[in-house]
């Protein structure tokens, strides 16, 4: 019986342990990109990309998300030397949610007969984290 509740007590311990050491995973954050202009019949737009230590805050929005499209339209006007495009970038926790949504964006593009959908390369821009 001493054995019984030694173990009992021992077990107890255990889950009480494992319980507070648990931590909440972390979700990945995806985005993409895309930018239009009035001035050029070209759309440009992102693959969906990993977006490193970001998490959403509380209202699910992501934290400097202007500051992302902010690299984007710089990467258009310094190596593409392509100015005036407005930038546009749509993030999730759900990659297969924000895969439909990408799928939604670029069929409205495509439909317009006038416009031209071009990629960015992953190899040439990708998301980095803002500087703090």
């Amino acid at each position: 019986m001493k054995y019984v509740r030694v173990l009992c007590a021992v077990t107890l311990a255990l889950m009480l342990c494992s319980a507070f050491t648990l931590k909440e995973k972390e979700k990945s954050v995806y985005a993409f990109g895309v930018a239009a202009s009035f001035n050029d019949s070209i759309v440009y737009y992102t693959d969906i990309q990993v977006l490193d230590s970001v998490e959403l805050d509380k209202n699910g929005f992501l934290p400097k998300r202007d500051l992302y499209t902010y690299q984007l339209k710089n990467y258009l006007e310094y190596n593409l030397q392509k100015p005036d495009y407005t930038c546009m970038i749509y993030f999730s926790e759900n990659k297969k949610r924000l895969e439909k949504e990408a799928a939604k964006v670029k069929g409205k593009y495509k439909r317009n007969k006038n416009m031209v959908l071009q990629v960015v390369e992953p190899g040439a821009f990708s998301f980095k984290k803002p500087q703090e």
